[in-house]
């Protein structure tokens, strides 16, 4: 990509970003580099702000998309929609069901999704959201609900481990 291809609000962003995290970008035109100067903006919440601009401004709707994918963890349930909306709208679909994951995930931690519903929602979650069940929302119904119906072999097992 030609220095003329990068937007002038994409360079902004990234200039804030490299002031924010002290770091220099070596070659804004490389994706590779953008992403490092992402991930390095991930890990502090002072930048926060800063990375949602660049990703509003990221022409690479891949590396927008991981950027948001990696940030919704992250996130305050209450701001995910806003980094999910930044993306282009052909890209958000793997962030949409994340962030819908997400918050069967809190709420089951939570109490707010009560066990006995499990079984009913089982088949509608991805084997990421299964696998992070067992290990983190040790109920022991829907532990069992996943040892019988998980997707796979490995969550199943995992499920029958935990119960013990």
């Amino acid at each position: 990509m030609a220095d003329a291809e990068l937007s002038p609000e994409l360079r902004d962003a990234l200039r804030v970003l490299e002031d924010h995290l002290g770091k220099p970008l070596p070659d804004a035109h490389d994706s590779h580099a953008r992403w490092e100067l992402y991930r390095a903006a991930l890990a502090t919440d002072t930048a926060r702000a800063a990375l949602l601009g660049a990703v509003r401004a990221e022409p690479d709707g891949a590396l927008a998309s991981g950027v948001v994918g990696e940030a919704l963890e992250r996130l305050p349930r209450t701001e995910r929609e806003t980094w999910i909306r930044s993306l282009a709208p052909e890209v958000r679909a793997f962030s949409e069901r994340r962030a819908r994951e997400l918050c069967a995930l809190e709420d089951l931690r939570s109490g707010a999704l009560a066990p006995g519903r499990v079984p009913e929602l089982i088949d509608t979650w991805s084997d990421w959201l299964q696998l992070r069940i067992v290990t983190e929302a040790p109920d022991e119904t829907v532990l069992r609900a996943l040892a019988v119906s998980g997707r796979t072999k490995r969550i199943r097992r995992k499920a029958a481990e935990a119960l013990g």
